[in-house]
């Protein structure tokens, strides 16, 4: 076993938050496709971070928070098919929109919006491998321990959902 002790250091959660925070927007608005829903859930993220901060292995950190991440992002994606939800109308006098931040502008420069708008297109069961693969640079077999599912399947998800991309910069 190694005996480097900065590997073995957890880190703070203020330390995640400053730190980190970039990475988690950036794999979140890749999942959520706009800067609202990537913000909401980079808070999300972050209050998981904080309780499960006690329990974390020192390892790959990153790879733990984008597994952190495309949890809550799914965990969104289930509770959103159970219960769907309106969007309030489009009312200016409610409603003024604050720019995105440098943070979004970091995350649409590192991928061209054309391409952004395709994944947005692609189911979660395929966007989510499709962007921890292509976006993140992630193992299969990182992406099935993340997903918790057979490496097979990842392999066939990725596939399929470069497969729906290929097809739709063809048309």
């Amino acid at each position: 076993m190694s005996t480097d002790q900065s590997s073995d250091l957890v880190p703070s959660w203020d330390d995640v938050a400053h730190t980190h925070s970039r990475f988690i927007y950036s794999v979140a608005y890749r999942l959520c496709g706009n800067h609202h829903d990537a913000q909401d859930l980079v808070q999300e993220v972050l209050l998981r971070v904080r309780r499960g901060l006690a329990n974390y292995q020192p390892g790959n950190f990153e790879g733990w928070l984008s597994r952190i991440t495309t949890n809550a992002f799914l965990d969104r994606v289930r509770k959103q098919k159970r219960r769907p939800t309106q969007p309030l109308p489009d009312e200016p006098d409610r409603y003024i929109e604050g720019s995105p931040g440098v943070s979004a502008e970091i995350a649409q420069r590192d991928l061209p919006d054309h391409l952004q708008e395709l994944l947005m297109t692609l189911v979660p069961e395929y966007r989510v491998p499709v962007v921890l693969k292509d976006v993140l640079g992630f193992s299969y077999e990182e992406i099935a321990d993340h997903l918790d599912i057979p490496i097979g399947t990842v392999r066939s998800r990725i596939h399929r959902g470069r497969s729906r991309l290929r097809d739709k910069l063809s048309v």
